[in-house]
């Protein structure tokens, strides 16, 4: 019987394999693989064993070793013997106990490619030494292998001293090329949740409905594909890369390329996606309400809601509103708003408008519009502003108590009621440009108070030596100083802005009211500016200013 030969071991990890050959038998170790390659051939595994003479391993468990590859020692004989060499298994003389071979002999070399051919390992056959052969050997028989490119002069270096196994060359593998894709500039993941603030607690009248872009803003980059890299196996031969695939780049809707691959938004709205394309939608539809499933809504754009708005809630759009319902307590700013039903301010609520508000009746409410506001039913308690006309003549057409203010017109069919309720109209005025121009006063009156107070100080410091002051004290006289000068250029400017108010307002004249059934008593009226408290009933009449006095006409 052939003597048990003493423990060794052939491959590694950078194999993909390892086997083992010890006093309790044959092991076989198989390492996965990154993407399954596969880094040998079932008859490299086979000569390997034929060379350490095992024959009675089962074919089948092998097998299944190689193909379930977890890493995990597998036994597959209890013996072995002293490897044969290579093409020589034939010849039963060849076969030499460990102990009767020469201790200055050098181990024969194999050389062994992978089945990718990236991978050169060296092993030794101390079938015919147990000397390392020296790295000139190694090298050697690489080159009879045909491996000519990659090779690790320092792993021969370092693996010509002992008989462990090594990867004495490694392959160039390919690199493909990165497919085209586009870099967008937003995130739409979020839409229809609410927004997080901080603590982590979230904004339920924050639900990020939409995704906003401005006029000119970038919104998403085509980044182009890339050309694979070639590589080389250790034979020298190339690999073939695949280059990566382009992707279409199609401008949608109010959005335009730039530099071939840049998409920029035309117009100010909300970022749709449709199919592969990119638009700027400058209009948003909420189905329903906007409440607590929608949250606030701040939109870029017109917008229309079939529902309603409940009270608490924002709705501002830099175009048009459309509300299908009423509006109950809540804000609605915007261009022009229009209100199918009515509104109720419940003391909180507020519409605005940058031209008209048209609604069929308002309660408590507050409505400011720089030009004109339709009502098409009543006004109840409520305080209604517009630059030029207030127009109540459809359904009842009626106004009782509140404040309604306008810079030209307004008309009704009755004001006030029978119970006296005080209602009080002002015409001849545009109530912003008047606000405007309140403001403007006491800006200017607070500013001429600061720059008079900045003068005595500055004049008082002039009298003495600052010199002698200590370092913050010159700090402030400094700061001073160069206050001064934009605050005095501030003045100027608030100057010619009231100038240029007073001369609007010196032009609004003709102001009139217009009541084509009844003006009942507690009603008073202003008309540019003239006074007149009613305390019996008018009917069908115009209300305009004559000789500084408030004249009644005909309808």
């Amino acid at each position: 019987m052939e003597e048990q030969a003493k423990e060794t071991s052939v491959g590694g990890q950078e194999a993909g394999y390892l086997f083992e050959f010890k006093k309790e038998g044959v092991f076989l170790t198989v390492y996965p693989s990154a993407g399954n390659t596969i880094l040998y051939e079932l008859s490299d595994m086979r000569q390997i064993l034929y060379d350490y003479g095992v024959n009675d391993y089962d074919i089948l468990t092998l097998a299944k070793t190689v193909r379930k590859a977890d890493g995990e020692p597998v036994k597959l004989s209890d013996h072995f013997t002293a490897p044969v060499a290579s093409g020589l298994a034939d010849i039963d003389a060849s076969v030499t106990p460990f102990s009767s071979m020469a201790p200055t002999d050098f181990a024969g070399v194999n050389v062994d490619i992978s089945g990718d051919k990236l991978t050169a390992t060296v092993r030794y056959d101390v079938t015919k030494g147990t000397r390392p052969p020296a790295p000139e050997i190694i090298r050697d028989a690489l080159e009879a292998k045909g491996v000519v490119y990659g090779i690790d002069d320092e792993a021969i270096e370092k693996g010509s001293k002992s008989l462990e196994s090594f990867v004495a060359a490694k392959g160039t593998p390919a690199v493909n090329g990165q497919n085209a894709y586009i870099d967008k500039k937003f995130d739409l993941s979020h839409k229809g949740h609410p927004k997080v603030v901080e603590y982590d607690r979230v904004d339920y009248k924050d639900m990020n409905l939409f995704v906003l872009a401005k006029a000119g803003q970038l919104i998403a980059v085509r980044v182009p594909q890339t050309q694979g890299q070639q590589g080389t196996n250790v034979l020298g031969k190339p690999i073939a890369a695949r280059n990566g695939r382009p992707i279409p780049f199609t401008a949608g809707k109010n959005t335009e390329i730039r530099e071939e691959n840049k998409l920029y938004a035309l117009i100010d709205g909300q970022i749709v996606e449709e199919g592969k394309r990119i638009s700027v939608d400058p209009h948003l539809k909420i189905s329903g309400s906007v409440g607590v499933g929608t949250g606030n809504i701040d939109f870029a754009g017109s917008v229309e809601i079939t529902g309603g708005v409940e009270a608490g809630f924002i709705v501002h759009a830099t175009g048009d509103i459309q509300v299908g319902d009423g509006v109950a307590g809540a804000e609605v700013v915007g261009r022009n708003v229009f209100i199918s039903g009515g509104i109720t301010g419940q003391g909180r609520g507020k519409i605005e408008a940058r031209e008209d508000v048209r609604a069929a009746f308002v309660e408590n409410g507050l409505i400011e519009a720089d030009r004109d506001i339709y009502i098409s039913d009543v006004v109840l308690h409520s305080t209604l502003k517009a630059g030029k006309k207030i127009i109540i003549e459809d359904g009842r057409g009626l106004v009782t108590g509140g404040y309604l203010a306008a810079g030209e017109e307004i008309r009704a069919k009755c004001i006030g009621n029978q119970a006296f309720v005080a209602t009080r109209l002002v015409v001849g005025v545009n109530p912003a440009l008047a606000q405007k121009y309140q403001k403007a006063c006491r800006e200017y009156k607070e500013d001429k108070q600061r720059l008079e107070q900045i003068t005595n100080v500055l004049n008082t410091f002039s009298k003495i030596d600052v010199t002698m002051l200590p370092q913050n004290r010159i700090d402030q006289i400094n700061t001073l100083t160069r206050s001064q000068f934009p605050l005095a250029g501030k003045i100027k400017r608030t100057e010619k802005e009231l100038q240029k108010l007073q001369e609007e307002l010196a032009k609004m004249e003709g102001g009139r009211i217009r009541v084509q059934d009844i003006l009942y008593p507690g009603v008073s009226v202003s008309i540019n500016s003239v006074l007149r408290n009613f305390h019996s009933e008018v009917r069908g009449c115009t209300l305009s200013v004559d000789d500084d006095e408030v004249k009644i006409g005909p309808y």
